[in-house]
């Protein structure tokens, strides 16, 4: 039933109608909440009162609605009206004309098609990198703003709208809801490729297939297939050729070549990646211009003995020695320049990227790569990536790097850990030594050199085992990571931070330091995992680039100022490490994985777990999750996304009923905890220039409140809020390294110390029981780190549950009941112990409890939290845990003879 213009539709009232097609009708809308237009999409009949395609639209849609990309329409939410009978899309409204519009008054100049063809390209390869595929790809679904931008239309409704994946071409949603509609049916099935022709599956290639399709008619103004009806028009696909003429003069050869493969018809001939689309593109607009053959100018007829004598002689020698100067002087030719992606096989994502998880062969023959817990192995001369036999059970393994040879491969395997070598071959994996998490490792033809957590330093141990000797030790404040010896073997390139914020990789810098003497040397100041190369370069990251710079190895001296030469490189999540996950090849090959610029870009899924280790992913796009709180009531979930630029806060339920909502906008917010009611959340933000307390409805209304205001130098961190009906919030104060536990009473805001808890290296991650009337936290005294329990309010009294090393316990919360206390006692451990607090407080053995989720070192916020139904909920690697969304397709980028361009760039 067609909208009235002032009917409301939630806090949407309707403005006027501004178009129909066969996803639907399209209406004009004020947004009276944040006072906003914005375009309201009624979902077809057929959809609308098919459960089975309402649960899965519900799904996708909250897929499509975290996918932000400026080239793409975005997805606000979805309206439920009259009584679960109708639904309604609340997208981004754009003032502008589509661009089947533009297209009806003629083909576009060469330029400006080819502007908007990349920008076409960047958002469908964002969509396709979260695994979402357009599959209604057509110029009707193209908006031109009035910036010169486009923006993409309807991504991903096709797949939603038509969810049978064996449905035909009759089935394909604009031709079955739009059937009356010439036009429309002729404009979808234009850009059809051949396999939806057929009524098989769509995928990657199909969006590659349409936007040839799109590109062909903006230089031509013309479809690539036509036909008077929708049978003329797929026979065409079928069976026609593109009449390749009718592009203009102007179009250079390489961009022809491209068209013809996007168009190949047998999908497996087509161009797989839309990245690599992007890629030849790029390429062939910089490709110098093809030279024309010199003309011929005719000179007045001589008889030939007169114009053949007097040069014969001269002709000869000047020949012999032109031959010979040909020889010896003539520049070998330009190295081509290739690049290309390679998509982790099905099913498959990068885990434990808080380290490296790729490494090239020095040949550039070879690639490895973590994923599904265990090494992959990919020749370049292969079309897939192959499990590396015998290192399926090592459990969590990070760190790979190929032997000098490239026949074996040393990495970190944290069940044992230790360091393991095995052969490229597979077999059994050889233990070299014991070791730690690794900040980054490299083998040479001196050894293996490796960084060690806290202030262990930087050490070497022989391939074939031994003792490892100290290269580089460092104070207690020193993290070290990313060591290379340099040639000679007397001198270590790393990379120092002394900070402890999110950028602090990015405020490191990078030194050198002779492993004799101990002189140390900044070259760099800003960056991080630096690797020096054989071109005479320090390649080092940067937020999410790649910067060089010149190197004089032999005075240790850089060159220059740095050139950014990769830009969107993965780096380590929430500064965990200062990895940048790229590896390059002496031979001069590069590969790295590609992200968003900033180093918290790990790809996470949230997960409910129980107590057998059992987990599932909620129904969420992966990203850089991270401190994941369940609301008292049980049925949302706050959480933070950590990246260097912004931080903010997300709410989403747990039922899946609703989409993910963003709470937080300006400034970093971050650390968001609940409020007893369920109905506000805390958070830390340095919204006004410190970093105090403020909160918020759950909702997203109202106003942001502040709670506390720091002194100078001062942190503020939330940790928990006692149950009703008191109105205590607990919180860590940190100045420095010293770090104590307040309490903020409500409603009089008096804040005054917490006994006299105190820490000096670890956060107490103070957690109130769920009857109030006790707090556990964890401290650390020097070397000890002990799990405390202490009434409240506080008498002076505490309980010390268990104490053990540096290294744990922590992360500690109640369980669902009040009667366990869990925590994390070592890196990759986690526990319960049971709680007795009348008559008398008592404390059972401790008892391993199984997870797959992910827990944080010592000194990192709490990653977990429990349910009032006793499952716990965390965040784990992408696609651990089974989920009903779509998992992100990811990829590694690959460019070949790379040196080639570094030495053109970088000089």
């Amino acid at each position: 039933m067609p909208l009235a213009s002032g009917s409301r539709i939630g806090s949407y009232e309707v403005v006027a109608a501004i178009g129909a097609g066969g996803m639907g009708e399209v209406y004009k809308a004020r947004d009276t909440r944040l006072s906003r237009h914005v375009a309201i999409k009624a979902l077809p009949d057929l959809v609308a009162s098919d459960p089975e395609r309402v649960a899965r639209f519900e799904r996708e849609a909250q897929v499509l609605a975290a996918l932000s990309h400026p080239h793409i329409g975005a997805i606000y939410g979805l309206e439920v009206a009259d009584a679960g009978k109708s639904r309604y899309l609340i997208l981004e409204f754009i003032d502008g004309e589509s661009l089947a519009a533009r297209l009806v008054r003629g083909p576009l100049p060469f330029d400006e098609a080819v502007t908007f063809a990349r920008q076409m390209l960047d958002g469908l390869e964002a969509a396709h990198e979260k695994g979402i595929v357009h599959r209604d790809l057509k110029p009707a679904n193209v908006m031109l703003t009035a910036e010169n931008q486009i923006k993409i239309l309807d991504f991903g409704l096709a797949r939603v709208i038509d969810s049978d994946p064996t449905s035909s071409v009759a089935n394909s949603p604009t031709l079955t809801f739009a059937a009356t509609q010439v036009g429309v049916v002729l404009g979808t099935a234009a850009y059809m490729s051949p396999e939806q022709a057929k009524g098989r599956v769509a995928d990657r290639r199909s969006d590659v297939w349409a936007f040839g399709c799109v590109f062909f008619e903006m230089l031509t103004g013309k479809r690539v297939f036509d036909g008077e009806d929708v049978s003329e028009t797929l026979a065409a696909i079928l069976r026609a050729d593109p009449d390749w003429n009718a592009l203009p003069a102007e179009v250079p050869p390489a961009i022809r070549t491209l068209l013809k493969r996007c168009l190949e018809r047998d999908r497996k001939m087509r161009i797989p990646e839309i990245g690599t689309v992007r890629f030849l593109l790029q390429d062939a607009l910089t490709a110098p211009p093809a030279r024309e053959p010199a003309p011929v100018v005719a000179a007045p007829s001589r008889p030939f003995w007169k114009r053949a004598a007097p040069v014969a002689l001269s002709t000869l020698v000047a020949g012999a020695l032109g031959l010979a100067a040909a020889w010896y002087l003539k520049p070998a030719p330009p190295v081509a320049v290739s690049r290309f992606a390679v998509s982790l096989p099905d099913g498959l994502t990068f885990t434990g990227s808080g380290r490296h998880v790729l490494a090239l062969s020095p040949d550039g023959a070879r690639m490895a790569f973590v994923a599904g817990n265990r090494l992959n192995l990919r020749s370049m001369i292969d079309l897939e990536a192959k499990p590396l036999q015998g290192t399926e059970s090592v459990g969590n393994l990070t760190e790979p790097v190929f032997a000098p040879d490239g026949q074996s491969i040393v990495f970190f395997a944290a069940g044992d850990s230790a360091l393991k070598r095995i052969a490229i071959t597979g077999g059994a994996a050889v233990t070299i030594c014991p070791a730690e998490n690794p900040y980054g490792m490299t083998w040479g033809e001196d050894g293996i050199v490796f960084a060690q957590p806290n202030e262990k330093g930087i050490m070497r141990v022989s391939p074939n085992g031994g003792t490892p000797e100290t290269l580089v030790a460092l104070k207690s404040a020193e993290r070290a990571h990313g060591p290379q010896m340099l040639p000679g073997g007397e001198t270590v390139l790393f990379t120092l931070t002394t900070g402890t914020g999110a950028d602090r990789w990015d405020k490191a810098d990078i030194l050198v330091q002779n492993v004799k003497s101990g002189e140390r040397k900044r070259l760099i100041a800003g960056g991080s995992d630096a690797r020096y190369l054989p071109t005479g370069h320090i390649v080092y990251a940067l937020g999410g680039s790649l910067f060089a710079v010149v190197f004089d190895v032999k005075r240790l001296e850089v060159k220059g100022g740095p050139v950014p030469i990769v830009e969107g490189v993965r780096r380590a999540p929430g500064a965990t490490t200062g990895a940048a996950q790229y590896s390059v090849s002496t031979a001069g090959s590069l590969i790295y994985v590609p992200g968003p610029a900033s180093n918290a870009s790990e790809q996470l899924d949230i997960v409910l777990g129980d107590r057998k280790g059992a987990l599932e992913a909620l129904k969420l796009p992966p990203g850089p999750y991270e401190a994941p709180r369940v609301s008292p009531d049980g049925r949302r979930i706050a959480f933070g996304i950590q990246d260097v630029k912004e931080s903010s806060v997300w709410t989403f339920d747990l039922a899946g009923t609703s989409a993910i909502q963003r709470l937080t906008f300006g400034g970093n917010n971050r650390l968001p905890i609940w409020s007893a009611d369920s109905k506000r959340v805390t958070f830390q933000s340095d919204r006004e220039g410190d970093l105090g307390l403020f909160w918020q409805l759950a909702d997203g209304t109202g106003t942001v409140e502040r709670l506390t205001k720091p002194n100078p130098g001062e942190s503020h961190e939330p940790e928990s809020w006692s149950p009703l009906p008191n109105r205590v919030l607990l919180f860590n104060v940190r100045k420095g390294t010293d770090i104590s536990l307040w309490m903020l009473s409500l409603p009089d805001k008096k804040i005054a110390p917490f006994g006299a808890v105190r820490s000096t290296t670890t956060p107490t991650g103070a957690v109130f029981s769920r009857d109030g009337g006790w707090v556990a936290y964890s401290s650390t005294q020097g070397s000890k780190t002990t799990v405390y329990v202490q009434p409240f309010p506080a008498t002076g009294a505490k309980y010390e549950v268990l104490a053990r090393g540096a290294d744990g316990p922590h992360e500690v919360t109640w369980s669902a009941d009040g009667k366990e206390l869990f925590y994390n006692p070592r890196p990759g451990g986690f526990e319960a112990v049971s709680v007795v607090t009348k008559p008398t407080v008592a404390f059972g053995n401790p008892v391993a409890v199984p997870r797959s989720f992910t827990l944080g070192p010592p000194a990192a916020r709490r990653a977990y939290d429990v349910t009032p139904s006793g499952k716990f909920v965390g965040v784990a690697a992408a696609g651990v845990a089974a989920t009903t969304g779509p998992v992100a397709v990811q990829r590694i980028h690959v460019v070949l003879n790379w040196f080639e361009d570094l030495k053109q760039r970088v000089r």
